[in-house]
């Protein structure tokens, strides 16, 4: 529990550094920014009186909101419906109003709508609400008497920068939705490779273990009339065992890989350790790599059945270029519920393409076949 802690404190602390970061950045455009509104306190003190000291209230309020909303734009967009409107209604209808009310001191207002529009809004109505800004400081340039070049450059650098800064956001939010994407796909990534490791370790061990513990019983029943014979058992056995640690080690590290052919010797010699005739049929030219890694496995969990449920006297293997099937005489009379083995079989197919399709023998037996 105490490491599950540690891991969620570092990263609420890196996701707390990156908002930390990404605040910075835009602390430092929006000062940049900001630096061409500054000579309009000298125009705006010019004023004098009531109307001058509006004038400067209003910079001030713009001012708090300029900053507050390009600053804090996640609390804003977390904020309720009428708080955040309200805010951000109230900056615009500043940088609407205050060049017609206060006069030239206040002409560069417009632009800084058109910047915080694009920060706040997404989609239309983020193009929209700039589109709508550099109209207005196009009127503001008009009012003042401004050529129509001076107005196309009111106009044309209110919208640039607000589309500039869509265009950023846009970058950012991707760079956001790559970073998720490449977490999901890490998580996912571990969640298949543990399924690999289960799914091998089922259909190793579950073979591996039936044939020690045949080869286990059948030591014990030779131990008194065949010393000797009994002995060779107990190596068999350790073999087996030693081949399933080293099995076991290559799968948690992703470098098993076992043939069709060895599968097939292995299916020989464990089925006629448990008492039943193997019957083995091959035909086709050699099978490409995952196809033939596919019947191996295939091999492996069917034989492994037959000596563990089936109580059968004879197994027969046909192996042809796209099809395998393992049929053998034994109790199976019903329909059988398929288990893990089955399941991760029918997986294993199922990434190349392939089937697998069970079925019951008359009068007895169960009959496995894989198909590509």
């Amino acid at each position: 529990m105490s490491t599950l802690s540690g891991l969620l404190r570092l990263g609420s602390g890196a996701k707390r550094k990156r908002v930390a970061s990404v605040r910075l950045v835009r602390a430092l455009g929006l000062s940049l920014g900001f630096l061409y509104a500054l000579p309009q306190v000298h125009q705006i003190a010019v004023l004098g009186g009531a109307r001058g000291l509006t004038a400067i209230v209003v910079f001030v309020l713009f001012t708090l909101l300029y900053f507050g909303l390009g600053l804090y734009r996640d609390a804003w967009q977390r904020a309720r419906p009428v708080l955040r409107w309200t805010l951000y209604g109230a900056f615009v209808v500043l940088c609407a109003a205050a060049p017609f009310v206060f006069g030239p001191g206040m002409d560069g207002t417009p632009v800084y709508a058109g910047v915080i529009s694009a920060l706040l809004l997404s989609g239309r109505p983020a193009i929209a609400a700039v589109c709508l800004a550099a109209a207005g400081a196009a009127a503001v340039a008009i009012r003042d008497g401004a050529d129509t070049d001076t107005v196309l450059i009111f106009a044309g650098t209110t919208f640039g920068l607000g589309v500039l800064l869509l265009n950023y956001r846009h970058s950012r939010e991707l760079v956001g939705q790559l970073r998720a994407a490449r977490a999901e796909v890490a998580v996912l990534a571990a969640a298949e490779e543990r399924l690999r490791i289960a799914r091998d370790l089922h259909d190793l061990l579950g073979h591996s273990l039936s044939l020690i513990v045949l080869k286990s019983e059948l030591a014990g029943r030779l131990a008194d009339r065949d010393p000797a014979a009994a002995v060779r058992e107990i190596r068999d056995v350790n073999a087996v065992a030693r081949e399933s640690l080293r099995d076991v080690r290559e799968t948690v590290t992703g470098y098993r890989k076992r043939t069709l052919a060895e599968e097939l010797d292995s299916a020989r010699g464990v089925l006629t350790a448990a008492g039943v005739e193997p019957v083995l049929r091959t035909s086709g030219t050699p099978l490409p790599e995952p196809a033939d890694a596919l019947f191996a496995w295939a091999v492996r969990e069917c034989v492994t059945n037959v000596v563990r449920h089936a109580r059968a006297t004879r197994c027969e293997i046909t192996v042809s270029a796209t099809r395998l099937e393992v049929a053998d005489d034994g109790r199976a009379s019903a329909p059988v519920v398929a288990g893990n083995g089955l399941d991760g079989l029918r997986e294993r197919a199922a990434e190349l393409g392939g089937t697998v399709e069970t079925s019951v023998r008359r009068p007895g037996g169960f009959v496995v076949r894989v198909g590509l």
